[in-house]
């Protein structure tokens, strides 16, 4: 699996200035937990996913979580279980025969109901489970924590020797996290928890739609979750928790639950970067996904790089692109985190920017960079003259220099 894989050589070189690289499975952790950029959410009742894996019909598809909690209803249950193994022989099916092919598969994510359902299923898949990344533990906390990790632990040392790691990634989405009151304390068991089975853990997720069930409050498409004052300062203190960088995990983002939707406010999409890219198509382009109202989205995912976050729910196929176009790394930032790691020896502490527009200081950025050269590596470098809109446009033929 490789991001961007679809473009054209032609095009590679003309966007990119480094390449993302390749990553499975067997991938370091740290690489496979920055890696799974935009998180396409599918209910386990959907019976052509294997179908649409081969069809290739989501371009640029590289996570994918297979939802057998809020996505299926409680009627449906048993026959959403069965229709995941399904699903699940059925692309081995494909792979032994050459339909599908091992870097053709996205990282792979099972989001379960409950700690029971999870021992129940573990048993019931074959190889065919060497095609799933990991779990996904919904509305987790300290009890249900404890379950899910055990099991987890439990599953991987008994297949050790025969299957690669399975990753648990668990959701911070119940009321004793977001509660005033309850948060910090909660906030700090539920780390202790997952230090104990760090080596699982992949991910951090913020599940804001229920955060904000329990006041009774939902986005509209021109906020962003940032925007709403309790789910903020909640994200701020999930935050301060668990990206420390003494004791690290990657923070993934709450869902974007719009693909259409009536605009009220001005749309907040600039259209200097359109043009600087792409000139009048580009404005074009700007106006296409205003239209489509990911511009949104795209305003959120800036706030969740600016505040640490990397990667992001969806539930439709269009946010697959503005997510991971927003998770490149630019230029600049590439040069930056470079100049800083060639000058942390301490030999000097500041310097001027190769851009010249900032004092790059090596031991308070340091962090910084390691971070930006990790992202550089998954999601690749842009051209100087090159920013995210390139990543974006339908026909990219219009976007090529």
């Amino acid at each position: 699996m490789r991001y961007f894989n679809y473009l054209t050589n032609e095009e590679e070189q003309s966007f990119f200035y480094s390449l993302p690289t390749h990553f499975n499975n067997d991938a370091d952790k740290e690489i496979i937990a920055h890696a799974i950029g935009a998180a396409l959410y599918m209910p386990a009742t959907k019976v052509n996913i294997a179908d649409d894996l081969v069809a290739d019909k989501h371009e640029g598809l590289v996570s994918m979580v297979i939802d057998l909690e809020d996505a299926v209803g409680d009627n449906q249950l048993e026959y959403a279980e069965e229709n995941l193994k399904a699903t699940l022989l059925t692309i081995g099916r494909y792979l032994s025969i050459g339909l599908l092919r091992v870097n053709e598969i996205p990282l792979i994510f099972i989001r379960v109901r409950s700690v029971d359902q999870l021992k129940h299923l573990l048993p019931c898949f074959g190889e065919e489970i060497q095609h799933v990344t990991g779990i996904v533990f919904p509305k987790f906390n300290i009890e249900s924590g404890r379950g899910y990790l055990s099991l987890l632990a439990e599953y991987n040392r008994r297949n050790l020797m025969t299957s690669s790691t399975l990753y648990g990634m668990p959701i911070l989405e119940s009321s004793d996290v977001i509660y005033r009151e309850k948060r910090i304390e909660t906030l700090m068991e539920i780390s202790a928890l997952l230090n104990e089975y760090k080596e699982y853990v992949l991910n951090v997720r913020i599940g804001a739609t229920d955060f904000s069930s329990l006041f009774g409050l939902r986005r509209s498409p021109d906020h962003t979750i940032y925007d709403i004052a309790v789910i903020r300062d909640c994200i701020a203190d999930i935050v301060n928790v668990f990206g420390r960088m003494d004791n690290h995990y990657v923070i993934s983002g709450p869902v974007w639950e719009y693909f259409k939707s009536d605009r009220v406010f001005k749309p907040q999409l600039r259209q200097t970067p359109f043009e600087e890219s792409m000139g009048k198509h580009g404005r074009i382009l700007r106006m296409d996904y205003i239209n489509k109202y990911v511009d949104g989205l795209i305003r959120e995912v800036a706030m969740d790089k600016e505040n640490g976050i990397i990667g992001k729910t969806i539930i439709h196929p269009t946010h697959i692109k503005p997510v991971q176009s927003m998770l490149v790394v630019t230029h600049e930032e590439y040069m930056d985190a470079l100049h800083i790691m060639e000058n942390g020896q301490g030999d000097l502490g500041v310097m001027k920017s190769r851009y010249s527009n900032k004092m790059n200081e090596f031991k308070p950025h340091m962090t910084w960079a390691k971070r930006i050269l990790i992202r550089s590596n998954i999601y690749g470098v842009l051209n100087e003259n090159q920013n995210f809109t390139c990543l974006l446009a339908e026909e990219r033929e219009t976007a090529i220099v």
